[in-house]
């Protein structure tokens, strides 16, 4: 559904280093996993409930448990500083860039199937690094560069345009796409807060409580009373959020992360299961072919990252 911050960024002590390993690759898996039960809640949803409600459902049922962690991880008599900010702007910026890649993601998972979705949220590694050369001043060599434009060719695939047996929506495809142009901007952002002594916690809180300020807000004209089945949808999707934001947060402090980002792909294997087993939604070899040329591309550029890294 999205790219989560971690709530903690540091590793601890660990005398076994292939089991911590271990552990972070199955979190980031079992996150993926999460994210992809929430996302057929999303899509059970079937548009019954605006976009801007689920949203806001999604970050207050999410709310008491990060929070909760937070604290419980604070220092004693000092755990609410968590929620201390010096940079009010830049979290509101990225409240804004989250909350539309949120909307476009929740608007694709009614209007696509689950692994389309997925694998186009995915291209988010590309949008980031294209804005990181006007954004970020960083250097993009042709390798990354070339990956970028693979990237987006695997795209091209997924959607064969001009050809009538892809039969996939361009408003749902157009929103996806600009959800992950947001998400990066996002990411964007939280590296710049990061870089300025930001905490992941507070980044974490501040987008959830922004979430539910503006999406009760923008849900209010459009506002439509759940049934007892919704409700139990409604608040799922909030809740295995905030477990897929544990289990990503585990995995990032016992693992590297150009160990386990690689395996958040593996998110499309969940959601394409689900979309054949409850809704029937069966990939064709263009959709695989594009799927793999997408993935693909987007391993390279965070192994070169690594690499570039040191």
């Amino acid at each position: 559904m999205s790219r989560p911050i971690p709530i903690v960024h540091a590793p601890p002590p660990e005398s076994d280093a292939g089991a911590a390993r271990r552990r972070a690759i199955l979190s980031v898996m079992g996150a993926a996993a999460t994210f992809a039960l929430a996302a057929a809640a999303v899509k059970a949803l079937g548009g019954a409930i605006p976009v801007m409600q689920v949203i806001l459902f999604r970050n207050l049922f999410a709310v008491p448990v990060l929070l909760g962690l937070a604290l419980a991880s604070g220092v004693p008599g000092q755990r609410w500083r968590v929620l201390a900010t010096r940079q009010p702007w830049a979290h509101a910026q990225r409240t804004f860039y989250g909350l539309v890649g949120m909307f476009g993601s929740f608007y694709g998972y009614v209007h696509l199937p689950l692994a389309t979705v997925t694998a186009l949220g995915f291209t988010m590694p590309l949008f980031l690094t294209a804005l990181s050369v006007p954004l970020l001043g960083e250097k993009v060599g042709w390798r990354r560069a070339s990956a970028v434009l693979v990237g987006f060719l695997g795209v091209l695939v997924m959607l064969r345009p001009g050809l009538g047996t892809a039969q996939l929506p361009l408003a749902a495809v157009a929103g996806v796409l600009a959800g992950a142009v947001a998400w990066a901007m996002a990411m964007i952002t939280i590296r710049r807060m990061g870089e300025r002594g930001e905490s992941g916690a507070t980044i974490v809180l501040w987008f959830a409580l922004g979430g539910c300020l503006i999406g009760g807000a923008l849900a209010v004209p459009d506002w439509v009373w759940p049934t007892s089945a919704q409700w139990m949808l409604l608040a799922f999707i909030g809740l295995v959020s905030a477990l897929a934001q544990l289990l990503m947060t585990a995995a990032y402090r016992s693992g590297e992360t150009t160990l386990i980002a690689p395996f958040e792909y593996s998110g499309i294997i969940w959601t394409m299961g689900l979309g054949i087993l409850l809704w029937g939604e069966q990939p064709v070899a263009w959709d695989f072919l594009g799927i793999a040329v997408l993935v693909v591309s987007g391993l390279y550029i965070w192994q070169r990252e690594a690499q570039l890294r040191g």
